[in-house]
């Protein structure tokens, strides 16, 4: 079994899903017009009106909170630990790279996301990949297929490999079994995913802000109190990941590879710009400026924040305790608690299990939410069906906990790679729809006007757009 997980992952992650997810971050970085860039400012702009949202929908920050608390978890203090080990320091750049590029993929999935949303049986707003599959691109068979792959990937491995940095950090830091903290991960879990997707964006709003922050501050500190050894770190990354560090040694072209594939897999595991995860959180929101591109603004940011800020502050903690050690055998979160204690002392390692508990746990339930919108499209809606499927997702959890690490993250990969297929064929198919969206909200934005979206203006949309969301009844008595 573990061969031929291990046999598909080199098929995606050797060349499939390299080709995709930079060709695809290259793609709408130019048709777009270089907005992450351009428009970095704007993205903070949009985040200071973001706490609005009506009975229907969250608001756009609790939208973001939401696909942080996915976003922010194990990717972010056992990935890069992982991508490190496996792909030496070189890989951080990758991951930096794949960012950038992503943060285009992501405006574009989370605008299409906002544009073809619909609302629930509760009035809830609902959508996502599977939802612009279908009512874009008039694809009902692909928007299950993403589906599918999805409620997997995220409802189920994602879940176990959450649950499995939460139990090896606590055992690390406090000799706890780790079914015994599967058992407690599930019991909270339940406690929050029982109570619907309104109490999930609740939870993250409360609980993503706090903890990132103050792992922010204690990675600021540990690069305060080792300012001299900041720059050796930030040219150690650039030099292997173009092979320096092993050109004398004839190894360079093996040692790029490894740092490139390394830093791409973790990279989009940590901020999942087109893998069309974070979509689904985006598209509950009730956007202000009232654009679907405004979502998009959002989650850009949202994958600036996870991997160039909070991803960089794990890497700059690692390598400058010098416990980080080309080929060694730790690993994963137990590298990063080592890391920091060697920084700060004993407590460094309770303080990053503590961290990986609220990161991780916040993950678990987004992701949950995440796969219930997808059930949801399946037409699975009966309070009967979601919550068996909630006792399943409380059993990979525990699952998790007690699996060995290696099995888990091969399998998350796998289930990863193959979604964000789906989803890039599906937004570059609907790229035409991204650009004309994000000329129409920066052009009112130019004329000094609140973008605001109107499906008057897109005579050619409204028959795939959902009655009584965007459509303006008022302009159409106007006419």
């Amino acid at each position: 079994m573990t061969d031929i997980i291990n046999l598909m992952n080199d098929l995606l992650w050797g060349s499939i899903l390299i080709y995709l997810l930079v060709g695809g971050g290259i793609y709408f970085t130019l048709r777009l017009g270089f907005i992450q860039f351009r428009h970095f400012g704007h993205m903070f702009s949009v985040l200071k009106n973001s706490r609005k949202a009506d009975k229907a929908g969250i608001s756009s920050f609790q939208a973001l909170c939401t696909s942080l608390a996915a976003r922010v978890g194990t990717g972010n203090m056992a990935g890069v630990a992982v991508a490190l080990t496996l792909g030496g320091p070189g890989a951080i750049f990758w991951m930096w790279v794949i960012a950038m590029l992503g943060m285009a993929t992501s405006f574009a999935e989370s605008t299409l996301a906002q544009l073809y949303k619909t609302k629930d049986e509760d009035g809830n707003y609902r959508g996502g990949p599977a939802y612009y599959m279908e009512k874009g691109l008039g694809m009902r068979w692909m928007g299950v297929l993403f589906s599918i792959l999805l409620i997997i990937a995220f409802g189920l491995v994602f879940n176990s490999v959450q649950a499995n940095s939460i139990a090896n950090a606590m055992n690390n830091a406090f000799g706890i079994d780790t079914w015994v903290v599967g058992v407690g991960v599930a019991l909270l879990s339940a406690f929050v995913i029982f109570g619907g997707i309104r109490k999930i964006a609740r939870t993250a709003e409360l609980v993503v802000p706090v903890m990132a922050l103050a792992y922010l501050v204690l990675a600021f500190y540990v690069m305060a109190i080792n300012y001299e050894k900041v720059p050796d770190v930030l040219a150690l990354i650039f030099k292997s990941a173009f092979g320096f560090q092993e050109a004398a040694a004839g190894g360079a072209g093996y040692a790029i590879a490894q740092a490139l594939i390394n830093g791409i897999k973790r990279g989009l595991f940590s901020n999942e710009a087109g893998m069309g995860s974070a979509p689904n959180a985006a598209a509950s929101a009730t956007p202000y400026p009232p654009h679907p591109a405004s979502q998009g603004y959002v989650q850009m940011l949202g994958v600036f924040t996870d991997t160039i800020v909070i991803c960089t502050a794990t890497v700059a903690i690692i390598l400058v305790s010098g416990e980080y050690v080309p080929g060694g055998e730790i690993t994963g979160i137990e590298l990063t608690q080592r890391a920091l204690s060697a920084e700060v002392g004993s407590w460094g390692g309770i303080f990053v299990a503590v961290a990986i508990f609220f990161f991780a746990f916040t993950s678990i339930i987004a992701n949950y939410s995440y796969a219930e919108t997808n059930l949801i499209f399946l037409e699975h809606n009966h309070k009967a069906g979601l919550n068996i499927f909630r006792i399943i997702v409380l059993g990979m959890v525990m699952f998790g906990a007690v699996s060995s690490l290696p099995v888990v993250w091969a399998m998350a990969d796998v289930s990863m790679g193959l979604m964000a297929i789906v989803n890039m064929v599906a937004i570059l198919l609907l790229s035409g729809i991204v650009v004309k969206l994000a000329k129409d909200y920066n052009q009112q934005l130019k004329a000094g006007k609140l973008p605001t979206f109107d499906a008057n203006d897109y005579p050619e949309l409204q028959s795939q757009l959902e009655e009584g969301i965007w459509y303006n009844k008022d302009a159409t008595k106007k006419e």
